[in-house]
């Protein structure tokens, strides 16, 4: 029987041992807290940039572990509000994202403006005769486009303005066409190498403005709004549960032109890690600036 008890107690002993360092493991991350960080994003090639300049930052600054999570706009922003989701450096305000702000603001935290200078709405090559969304009414301008507008993913918020802009200019006979932010672009590419006429639902900042010579058709109605900015956007409880991770996310701000470089770079064909991994090392005062008053 004595045998047996000391045996209990020895294993309770190293049960108890192993749990205290599960415990500090898990904590032993620079601010407290847990490793591990969700960012979400869209699949438009300035929030890829973004996104995967943040955690290059976060892996090789701070030590954490992200996972990238790539959803539709709905999604990213449910995701921050129930906590699924740490963070996004995604959200493009007051106007595109406005829908989603109204549904989901009061559940999530406004970090404020990332990057300012953004801007939406349909994009031509700059050699079509055309100025105005209004140019696009007549069955010449629309015969020439098959009576379509080549947009992304269906959700997006420029998607939802588009929809609103046939309406409002009366074009009644356009079909904008459900794609991807990729797909897009390569449909843009191939007119643009062909000398054809396109229209797209285009922003900046975008790879495809720095490697094309494009214009934004003129919206008298200001369907698309004016100048945005993006925002970072983070879950309720992340500066109590991740300090470090938080004051990251709080400090991020950069501009188009830095943005363009790391777009460019991976539309040159460097994957987003190898891209984001360069620009970091590349801009050490940017990124301090970032991780100012982390120990």
């Amino acid at each position: 029987m004595k045998k047996r008890n000391n045996r209990s107690f020895l294993s309770i002993t190293l049960l108890t041992v192993m749990a205290a360092a599960i415990m500090l493991t898990g904590c032993s991350s620079s601010g407290g807290g847990s490793k591990t960080v969700k960012l979400a994003y869209v699949a438009w090639d300035s929030e890829i940039a973004s996104t995967y300049v943040v955690k290059e930052v976060l892996e090789s600054k701070l030590g954490k572990t992200v996972e990238m999570l790539q959803v539709d706009a709905g999604p990213m922003f449910a995701g921050i509000a129930d906590g699924s989701a740490d963070a996004m450096v995604a959200a493009w305000l007051p106007s595109t994202h406005a829908s989603y702000m109204e549904k989901y603001g009061k559940d999530i935290e406004d970090l404020g403006v990332n990057l300012n200078g953004t801007k939406i709405g349909l994009t031509v090559p700059a050699y079509m005769n055309v100025n105005s969304i209004e140019d696009l009414k007549g069955s010449a301008a629309g015969d020439s486009l098959d009576h379509k507008i080549i947009g992304i993913e269906p959700g997006a918020g420029i998607m939802s303005a588009t929809e609103k802009a046939l309406a409002e200019y009366n074009l009644k006979d356009y079909t904008l066409v459900e794609s991807s932010s990729a797909a897009m672009a390569q449909e843009l590419q191939k007119a643009y190498d062909a000398n054809q006429p396109i229209v797209v639902t285009g922003w900046t900042p975008h790879w495809m403005f720095a490697n094309m010579d494009l214009k934004y058709l003129d919206d008298p109605k200001g369907v698309y709004g004016g100048d945005e900015q993006i925002h970072t956007m983070a879950r309720k409880g992340l500066k109590d549960d991740q300090p470090d991770v938080y004051r990251v996310m709080d400090q991020f701000q950069w501009t188009p032109e830095e943005m363009a470089k790391v777009m460019v770079a991976i539309q040159g064909g460097q994957s987003p890690e190898e891209a984001a991994k360069a620009w970091v090392e590349a801009n050490p005062d940017k990124v301090n600036e970032w991780t100012k008053g982390i120990e």
